[in-house]
């Protein structure tokens, strides 16, 4: 076992995993706090309390790695990214939703991270992240079902005997169309209709509140093409005559007051739009029908764009920290 890890130095993926963590938890302790304030039920209280006291714990673990490391430390968010004092924005619905998930996003990330980190204390870190990231998803979730909150993905009926495909068209329509969707076809566009209610209703209140003209409307754009792309993913559903999720814009006050940055609530929007970029693509390997595939790409491709454009914002406004990088040999040879 590893006694003295100093001696070992953090890989690429290591040190990047743990820049971006410090970042997106920074974030997380700000949005968090001001979740806090303006919060009546008592359960939800007590898991955005626990989902804060996590946040900042992983910041306080990267931020001392770093000094001890003597590697930089992000500038992230702090007080001066966030007002306590304004109106509510956010039902007290709305932010047990928000936690639900944000849990599942940190399940699939530390899942992926645990996969290229070697070194024994980031590998202890981040199984610890996964583990309380669990926990705090069953609590999210229980609460959702104990207050008849849990959306969850429809049903169809149990198999009753065992079956071969004999057609090639249950892939390739062109040969005849195959009616049915699979129950993980079912599962992906239930999903991501919901993950695109969530950023809609967040881009909406985010252009309500923005203080910078480019900024109100790029959010307006990010909430139409959720609102475009949720459309065509929901029309797969009521084409197999299947339950289709409800918005959550009545989740969503009519403050015009910012609780947080611009540049917070665009870096919490690019999250939005990475998590989503990786949604489709897990979509489109378990979908096994090729109009589904198209519209995925398709969809992926726009995405890309706005997170493109987004970052070219951040970029203007000097918001954007640039991550950890290889060495540029050119520019040493050239020095």
């Amino acid at each position: 076992m590893e006694t003295n890890h100093a001696r070992i130095t953090l890989t690429a993926s290591e040190l990047s995993y743990l820049w971006t963590s410090y970042l997106a938890d920074s974030m997380s302790v700000c949005v968090l706090k001001y979740f806090l304030v303006h919060m009546d039920n008592d359960d939800i209280k007590s898991l955005t309390t626990h989902a804060l006291e996590l946040s900042q714990k992983h910041v306080e673990f990267i931020h001392e790695l770093f000094t001890k490391e003597k590697i930089q430390i992000p500038q992230g968010f702090t007080e001066h990214d966030v007002n306590l004092l304004v109106k509510r924005l956010f039902s007290d619905t709305f932010y047990l939703r928000y936690i639900r998930n944000m849990a599942k996003g940190g399940l699939v990330t530390y899942g992926r991270v645990l996969q290229n980190v070697y070194r024994h204390d980031i590998r202890t870190f981040y199984s610890e992240c996964l583990i309380e990231t669990l926990e705090l998803d069953t609590k999210a979730t229980t609460i959702l079902l104990e207050k008849g909150l849990a959306i969850r993905p429809p049903v169809i009926p149990y198999p009753q005997k065992l079956e071969f495909v004999h057609k090639q068209s249950f892939i390739l329509e062109g040969l005849g169309r195959r009616e049915s969707l699979t129950g993980t076809e079912i599962n992906n566009l239930f999903a991501n209709i919901l993950t695109n209610h969530l950023g809609a209703s967040i881009a909406m209140a985010f252009s309500q509140v923005a203080k910078s003209k480019k900024v109100r409307k790029y959010f307006i754009r990010g909430k139409e093409v959720s609102l475009k792309q949720i459309k065509a993913l929901s029309s797969y559903l009521e084409m197999d005559s299947l339950p289709v999720p409800m918005a959550y814009d009545q989740e969503v006050t009519d403050s015009t007051e910012s609780p947080f940055s611009d540049k917070l609530m665009m870096f919490h929007f690019s999250l939005m739009i990475y998590a989503g970029i990786g949604n489709y693509g897990i979509a489109i390997s378990e979908s096994q029908r090729t109009d589904l595939v198209v519209d995925y790409s398709r969809f992926n491709m726009e995405v890309l764009k706005l997170s493109e454009d987004g970052a070219n914002l951040m970029i203007e406004n000097e918001w954007l920290e640039q991550p950890p990088m290889a060495a540029n040999r050119r520019d040493l040879a050239k020095n």
